[in-house]
């Protein structure tokens, strides 16, 4: 019995020929279902005298990722909102790159239709807050929140 050997490059192809699975037949029964809500919290209302501030998610046409504003300053009881213009986008306050012992929020899901938010209340003490999306961060698409004391 011949004795069968396969590369990993064939491995590979089939193992992503099966799970792309191809086009799938439209079902009856099947509706649109729109993405779930990026943040579990929905709108957040700024305390007495604070504003939102808005952080826009794009990607423009030459592929660029960013945040506008990317550094920012802000006080206790503001909120962020990230707002997504284009591309499909999220934002992280990752644990390693922010002062110890602050309850940051978890990473946002990724926010896919424009016009979809995430927002976020400042609760932290004064200091510098870095910020991320997961998906392009190592393509420079990173942020910097400066909480002012009152």
């Amino acid at each position: 019995m011949p004795r069968l050997r396969f590369s990993g490059a064939c491995i590979a192809a089939t193992v992503l020929a099966l799970a792309c699975g191809g086009e799938q037949p439209a079902s009856d029964t099947a509706t649109a279902t729109p993405p779930s809500s990026p943040s579990t919290s929905g709108a957040q209302t700024p305390d007495a005298g604070r504003k939102v501030i808005t952080i826009e998610m794009t990607t423009d046409e030459k592929g660029v990722n960013k945040f506008s504003p990317a550094n920012f300053e802000a006080h206790r009881g503001d909120v962020l909102r990230f707002t997504l213009v284009t591309g499909v986008h999220n934002v992280h306050f990752l644990a390693d790159s922010n002062p110890p012992g602050v309850a940051l929020p978890p990473a946002s899901d990724l926010l896919q239709l424009p016009g979809q938010t995430v927002d976020i209340k400042v609760t932290w003490p004064e200091g510098k807050y870095y910020f991320q999306c997961d998906p392009h961060a190592l393509l420079g698409m990173i942020g910097r929140l400066e909480v002012e004391d009152d």
